[in-house]
């Protein structure tokens, strides 16, 4: 299941390109908690649209995509292939990027992780405040639509914060283990905080679930 607190996040998308040919279909992953849960901080109508609707498709738009890749691979239509690629990355980045999205909001959320995650935090960025800072001025950065992330660095050991445009998954595109996500595109948020992002992004602080931040973390150091 997408939604789980494991290290190799792309391993999650049905081995998109191994095995498309006994492949399950990407199903939309049930949300832990109502639509209304996030309220005041996100309302109920945005968390029901953007479920229902914008995840949705990119889950819809990926199992088309896969379907057409798998029609590409049995007749060794490279072209083909090569033309499917942006759709798989942007829907599968979608489906990717969402799954983790929810389980990083909590209605229990907020405050400051503990343990382990917190040491690294005030080892990587000198203090919890200073990397609230950072990730929030690296997601009120991203220009259009797109995520902020915190991610590891396996092979440095290191926690870093990073952007990433439109869907693009983190570890697919930078290979950064994705902890937490804060999506920028505006169906986030406009219908609440209309086009003043930096607003929403104070707000989701109120919300973040660092158990399963942590989980994530603790998952990636084994």
């Amino acid at each position: 299941m997408l939604s789980r607190a494991v290290c190799g996040t792309g391993r999650q998308l049905a081995p998109a390109l191994g095995y498309l040919g006994s492949r399950q279909k990407h199903s939309l992953p049930d949300l832990p908690y109502d639509y209304g849960a996030l309220e005041p901080h996100i309302n109920a109508e945005i968390m029901q649209l953007h479920h229902s609707k914008h995840h949705a498709a990119y889950v819809n738009n990926l199992n088309v995509t896969e379907e057409k890749y798998q029609e590409a691979l049995a007749k060794g239509d490279v072209t083909a292939q090569i033309a499917l690629q942006p759709a798989l990355k942007f829907n599968g980045g979608g489906h990717i990027n969402h799954s983790i999205f929810w389980t990083n909001l909590s209605p229990n959320g907020g405050g400051e992780p503990k343990g382990e995650l917190l040491e690294a935090i005030k080892r990587d960025f000198g203090s919890f405040e200073k990397f609230k800072e950072k990730l929030t001025a690296a997601s009120v950065g991203v220009q259009g639509s797109g995520w902020g992330w915190l991610g590891f660095n396996k092979e440095r050991g290191q926690l870093q914060i990073a952007a990433c445009p439109n869907q693009d998954p983190l570890q697919g595109t930078t290979g950064l283990i994705p902890l937490l996500g804060i999506d920028v595109w505006e169906h986030a948020y406009y219908l609440q905080y209309k086009n003043v992002r930096p607003d929403y992004l104070k707000a989701i602080w109120n919300i973040i679930n660092w158990e399963n931040v942590t989980e994530r973390y603790m998952a990636c150091r084994k």
